[in-house]
This record gives structure tokens, sequence and C-alpha cells, in this order.
């Protein structure tokens, strides 16, 4: 996905460079030809709406994976809840990570830390979250602003491989 974006932006900068022309691909029953689509410039303002296409594109991904490692901690944080709870001795002391130290506590105190723990990580997943989709709603803006002026003479969809 992020390559496709590069992909495009060097392409792109690669042509303000070298002049106003925009080619586009086409295909035919020989191969790929090379055909000179219609004049469009690349002004500096153009320039900067894709870099900032790209930058964004790749802060989602950022953001994604994080959310993905963040989801993997609750899980984690859950199923060590559960576990507490089927344990059948009250006055069995669980120890507890705290930093690189482990403290024991009762079996209660330490649900009531997880249960903490699952709250402050469920808000840090709500607060990624909350920053993608305004991500997104930025990059729907520009994808309107650059297919209006480029239009088929640039992709900004994702590469799904």
């Amino acid at each position: 996905m992020a390559a496709t974006m590069k992909k495009a932006v060097e392409k792109l900068r690669h042509r303000a460079v070298r002049g106003p022309k925009v080619t586009q691909l086409v295909r035919s029953r020989a191969g790929v030809q090379t055909q000179a689509a219609e004049d469009v410039n690349v002004t500096f303002e153009d320039q900067q709406k894709i870099n900032k296409f790209a930058r964004n594109t790749s802060r989602i991904t950022e953001l994604k994976e994080e959310i993905e490692v963040k989801k993997k901690q609750l899980q984690n944080l859950e199923d060590a809840c559960d576990d507490i709870m089927l344990a059948d001795d009250d006055c069995l002391m669980i120890p507890y990570q705290i930093g690189d130290v482990f403290i024991s506590h009762s079996q209660e105190e330490t649900q009531e830390m997880l249960e903490e723990a699952k709250k402050n990580l469920q808000e840090e997943i709500d607060a990624l979250e909350s920053r993608v989709e305004s991500i997104q709603r930025v990059l729907a803006d520009l994808k309107v602003q650059l297919y209006a002026k480029f239009g088929s003479n640039i992709n900004l969809e994702a590469d799904e491989s």
C-alpha cells in the first residue's frame, strides 16, 4: 500500500521537475504503450497535497498496527482475568508484574488491577481509532481534490498485496 503511494509520488515528483506533461499507460493487444495524456501542470500546491496524502497513508498504517498490538494486549489481560476468576483458592497470592518486578497480591486486588489496566488500554485503543478516523477524513478530502485535478492520471487507491 505505502509502496504504491511512494511510486506515485516519485513519478509525479519526477514529472514536476521534468515538465508539465503527464503520461498514462494504455493497454493494447501488442502490450503496454505510453501515450501522452492531457496536459496537466503539477503545481507546488498539488505536490504538497500528494506528499500529505502519502504521509497520512503511512501514518494510518502505523496506527492500525499499533491498534492491533494493543488489542492483543487487551485480550491477554481479559484471559488473565478469566483465569483468576476460575481459581478456587481465595487465599492464593497472585504475582502481578509492575515494571520489572512481580508483587504478590490477593486474588481480589489482582482482579481490580487487571480491570484498571484493561480500562486504560481500551481508552488508548479508542484514542488511536479516533485518530485513524480523523486522518481518513483528511485522506478522503485530499482524494477528491487530487482526482478532480488529475483524474485517471493519478492512482491513490491502496494496494492490497
